[in-house]
């Protein structure tokens, strides 16, 4: 059951999430599994000064608001997502400034693996969803589907996704996702990326997937 420490938890990481630059004014929205309820930034609110009157709680498995007050209008893939995946129960979503200038380049890049943070904490492979409406079925459905076995994604026109199993490990995979678009926008488009036999190496030695 949420409780008013739960509500005082989410908004402080709402506010983290504002202090890094992450998202401004309406532009984002987060969500958090606590049992079988979630706490939504709600529709309109503002991320970065969230208050506890603009905080949803909704019931995991019908979406129903237990509140009164209206979740996100993105809620239906934060709900999705956290449906789909046992092991995460945060999720992130922001038009933060160097992925959104990414997803808005005409040319996708098809490998964000920069630098060793990405393969490591984000993902070696991220998806890329094609644009849709904000706060589309359409929309909702593609992330669902993409999220299932990623735990990053790019959305066209629109900003980036991110999934951890708490807020710590969600908000590290968003700022190295930023930090690797950044490097692309920077770059001008001329940057090298991690070989497979790299990404390989990292995954021994690093984060001991598999046995050297």
């Amino acid at each position: 059951m949420i409780t008013n420490e739960h509500i005082e938890q989410f908004i402080a990481q709402a506010h983290w999430v504002g202090d890094a630059g992450l998202t401004v004014c309406s532009s984002g929205n987060i969500s958090w599994r606590v049992g079988d309820e979630v706490l939504l930034s709600g529709t309109g609110s503002w991320v970065p000064v969230l208050p506890k009157e603009k905080v949803a709680v909704c019931r995991l498995e019908t979406g129903e608001v237990l509140n009164g007050v209206k979740p996100s209008m993105e809620s239906g893939f934060h709900l999705g997502i956290l449906r789909e995946r046992p092991d995460v129960n945060v999720v992130l979503h922001f038009q933060s400034p160097y992925a959104t200038a990414v997803a808005c380049m005409s040319e996708q890049p098809k490998d964000f693996n920069v630098t060793a943070e990405v393969p490591c904490h984000v993902g070696a492979e991220i998806p890329v969803i094609p644009y849709y409406r904000p706060g589309s079925k359409e929309l909702a459905a593609a992330v669902v589907a993409a999220m299932k076995e990623h735990n990053s994604a790019l959305l066209r026109k629109h900003g980036q996704v991110v999934c951890g199993k708490d807020f710590d490990q969600a908000f590290e995979r968003a700022m190295f996702f930023e930090m690797a678009c950044r490097i692309i926008i920077l770059s001008g488009g001329r940057y090298d990326t991690l070989s497979p036999a790299e990404i390989d190496d990292l995954e021994t030695y690093v984060l001991g997937k598999k046995t050297p």
